[in-house]
């Protein structure tokens, strides 16, 4: 199972990729679970203590490493430098590892958002693909506001895009501009997760706004999960009632891929 998870910036995503990577370990599953957002913050979702935190490194800052792999230093551009650097070993090399989770922050090369070849931005890209296409483990990505991360190749193997959203119209904007542009790179299953909301009058808003999207499912509002944010608790520590929200929605997904 591969999943990327996207959405508008504060509508939640990270919440719910950290509650599936948590919920395909206590299956048994191995998981990799990416933090591919700038805004990283994946770690504290898993429930990962501030202090080790503060020692994992996200992969485009290590220079070492990228200098290494791709025959370049960090952040030049216009150089020579292998466009297919080496990359099996690293989610086991340099990953955080928790409860059958192993956590790679990728970080954010400086070249990435104007579509320039640098090493570090080919060292991420190259990554990522092998992870969706070549790994045998779940790996589920948590993405920035967008599909940047993502090649033709790379959006073609993932099995289940999501994209979460809040009640209100510029979410439900992004989550449209957001399908075009998978679809237009091949991504053949995209689904919607409508989060933070309070009744059934939200859910009736979104299912009017979505379209064909179609809704996956539903994750209520909840102070707790704002409280458990704040105290960088783990997701065994959040209501009930929002595992199993998250519960459905992975079965639901499931059911239909």
């Amino acid at each position: 199972m591969k999943i990327a998870i996207t959405g508008k910036g504060g509508v939640g995503k990270t919440t719910l990729a950290s509650l599936l990577s948590h919920l395909y370990a206590a299956e048994g599953k191995r998981v990799i679970a990416v933090d591919a957002d700038p805004d990283a913050n994946l770690a504290s979702a898993l429930g990962i203590s501030r202090k080790d935190i503060d020692s994992i490194k996200p992969i485009a800052d290590m220079a070492e490493l990228i200098e290494e792999r791709t025959g370049a230093k960090r952040g030049s551009i216009g150089a020579f430098f292998r466009l297919n650097p080496k990359v099996d070993d690293l989610p086991e090399g340099i990953g955080y590892h928790l409860n059958g989770i192993t956590l790679l922050i990728m970080g954010k090369s400086k070249a990435a958002a104007s579509g320039c070849y640098c090493p570090e931005n080919v060292l991420l890209r190259r990554l990522l693909k092998h992870l969706v296409i070549e790994r045998r483990e779940v790996v589920i990505v948590d993405m920035e506001a967008g599909i940047e991360h993502l090649t033709r190749g790379t959006a073609e193997s993932v099995d289940a895009f999501i994209v979460v959203v809040e009640p209100g119209q510029r979410s439900l904007q992004t989550a449209r501009t957001v399908k075009e542009m998978a679809l237009g790179l091949g991504v053949k299953k995209v689904f919607v997760v409508a989060n933070k909301v309070r009744g059934p009058e939200d859910i009736n808003f979104i299912t009017q706004n979505i379209g064909e999207q179609g809704l996956a499912g539903y994750i209520y509002f909840s102070e707790k999960i704002m409280e458990a944010d704040m105290r960088g608790s783990p997701p065994s520590l959040y209501p009930p009632e929002t595992v199993n929200d998250v519960k459905r929605i992975k079965d639901e997904i499931e059911k239909k891929l």
